[in-house]
């Protein structure tokens, strides 16, 4: 069984969710290349300094860069993978590869629009709207970009998928 990053689901309307994330370490890959996934993969494989393997977690997620620079000349995306529970930033595996980076996500309340398929560019963009929608008729501010989450192997029949769309927001709970 894989673990999954652990929240507290704070609200919920229909596909909606407010939900209270606990601090986690996330192993990320910022690049503008398809190879974000295999290097965070080689990290979880034991291509670290301690060679130790990482159990795969879920849910992945990927997040658009955009430089707030004018002119934009480029943009990435990050990809990270949730480190299990069991490590702390003292005990996880040291990445030999420096495109991995370890990072600490702090406590913070997530807004998320669940969908299921396949994250196709265009149905992430129509859940982006859905979501931002949902937050301005609930009057919550949202703090972050929005960002995929996704929770199944690839080989998984879209219709067994489950996908959400993330945003950081503003919440007093």
């Amino acid at each position: 069984m894989v673990e999954t990053a652990e929240y507290t689901v704070i609200r919920k309307k229909d596909e909606f969710e407010i939900r209270k994330y606990p601090k986690m370490l996330v192993a990320t890959v910022r690049s503008g290349a398809d190879s974000r996934f295999n290097h965070l993969f080689r990290y979880i494989s034991g291509e670290n300094k301690s060679k130790t393997k990482i159990s795969m977690t879920s849910p992945v997620i990927t997040s658009e860069e955009i430089p707030m620079t004018a002119p934009v000349i480029s943009s990435g995306e990050t990809m990270s993978f949730v480190v299990p529970s069991k490590y702390n930033i003292e005990t996880v595996p040291t990445p030999s590869d420096s495109r991995v980076i370890i990072e600490e996500s702090p406590e913070r309340f997530i807004a998320t629009v669940r969908f299921r398929g396949f994250a196709w560019k265009d149905e992430v963009e129509k859940q982006k709207k859905k979501l931002y929608a949902w937050l301005e008729a609930e009057n919550i501010s949202a703090t972050s970009a929005p960002f995929l989450m996704q929770y199944n192997p690839p080989f998984l029949p879209g219709f067994m998928r489950r996908n959400e769309i993330g945003i950081e927001i503003e919440y007093e709970g």
